[in-house]
């Protein structure tokens, strides 16, 4: 399996699956409340129903409450996938 190259520095590719195009929106909305974002892309989750969502985040430029969050916590690197994960 060929790997995707990683975002730039300070930038996080988001991936949303959901049964509807709503539920994947609502999801992204609230994370485009807390990071700079580039638009949505939209895509059909393989399945008879549902959505994948993908956005990118600029952790670089975030607001009010991820701001706080990111300057308090500690990160830990996790190197594990979930089995669905592709």
């Amino acid at each position: 399996m060929e790997h995707e190259p990683f975002p730039s520095e300070g930038h996080a590719e988001v991936r949303i699956v959901a049964a509807t195009p709503e539920v994947a929106r609502r999801v992204a909305e609230v994370l485009r409340r807390c990071f700079a974002s580039t638009e949505q892309r939209s895509y059909p989750a393989g399945r008879a129903e549902g959505t994948r969502l993908h956005i990118t985040l600029d952790t670089t430029q975030a607001a009010e409450p991820a701001q706080s969050w990111l300057t308090t916590s500690t990160s830990t690197e996790q190197t594990q996938t979930h089995a669905d994960e592709v």
